[in-house]
């Protein structure tokens, strides 16, 4: 067996044994509809006679099919979810091998052992993972649940942040690759512990920003100050810059839409460094508010959204 597959069946638990043709064939449907799920999960198409799959690509095929069949969900949702499961697992997939990487790098293995030190580290490692991924899946499911039981998908309202770092562009091109990885560590590990003390949740970070969200204005508010007060902090870390909204939005696959998160992004940009700019409706909400002060400023023209008057938050 060649070395990259023993390394891939290390990682895989099991034995690749059948062709695409024979995973449809058990499944019960065409190959052309096993390879739509196949997709969706982020895979790409290998040819006819590859044998690439395993038993549980069979029962992972045959399980989002019954959940059309029993109609828990219809086969575009059932789509969806898998296109949603893929991307997050492929990023933490990724994080997860680049650490591994960086570990065997530091241990000093030379190139020629890394695929036995890999499939060493495989055996070792992967089953704790699997578990840590399920715990933590289990316990963001019930929170999100929990949250949205008693609400119309259609039109949640929420409290919505973005903040980004000002000047990264021009900063990058000063640093070494790997000065600049640290910043963006640094950046959003950091940002993520702020987001989440304070009663927000990330939806996701783009490298010199981050978008989060929270039930309350006084709670977003709150997060955004926390952000700049604590990047600040930071040796040679860019002043942050905040906008805030709140109103309707939409959530599609764990990300948000709509005017409410594109005002909170005009705003980030019209914000001056190591300031917060809010949007009317969050003003209004957090004027008898006595933990911040709320101080418009001149009437601005947001892009697509026309004039408005915003207000810069402070703490009281």
């Amino acid at each position: 067996m060649a070395s990259e597959d023993r390394l891939a069946e290390a990682f895989l638990g099991e034995p690749r044994r059948y062709t695409s043709h024979q995973v449809a064939e058990m499944a019960g449907v065409p190959v052309y509809r096993a390879r739509r799920y196949w997709r969706a999960l982020g895979f790409a198409n290998v040819a006819d006679d590859a044998v690439e799959f395993t038993e549980s690509d069979v029962i992972a095929l045959k399980t989002m099919l019954t959940l059309v069949e029993d109609g828990v969900y219809d086969e575009e949702h059932v789509l969806l979810m898998a296109r949603s499961l893929g991307r997050a697992t492929a990023r933490l997939a990724e994080s997860q091998a680049e650490l591994g990487a960086e570990a065997l790098d530091h241990a000093g293995v030379p190139i020629k052992q890394r695929p036995a030190a890999w499939r060493k580290r495989a055996m070792r490692v992967v089953p704790d993972l699997e578990r840590l991924m399920t715990y933590a899946w289990r316990r963001n499911l019930a929170v999100s649940a929990g949250r949205l039981a008693d609400q119309d998908t259609h039109a949640v309202r929420l409290a919505v942040g973005f903040a980004d770092l000002v000047g990264f562009t021009r900063l990058s091109r000063q640093l070494t690759e790997t000065e600049l990885a640290g910043l963006v560590e640094r950046f959003e590990s950091r940002s993520a512990d702020v987001v989440t003390l304070y009663g927000g949740r990330v939806v996701k970070t783009l490298g010199d920003s981050v978008l989060f969200v929270a039930d309350k204005a006084h709670d977003v508010a709150e997060v955004g100050l926390r952000l700049v007060e604590s990047h600040r902090r930071v040796k040679n870390m860019p002043q942050l810059r905040v906008g805030l909204a709140i109103g309707p939005v939409i959530l599609r696959m764990g990300d948000v839409f709509g005017t409410t998160v594109n005002l909170a992004s005009r705003l980030t940009a019209l914000a001056n460094p190591g300031t917060i700019l809010a949007g009317p409706m969050l003003a209004e909400e957090l004027a008898d508010d006595t933990s911040f002060q709320v101080i418009p400023v001149n009437r601005l023209t947001v892009r697509g959204l026309g004039e408005l008057v915003p207000s810069a938050i402070q703490r009281s």
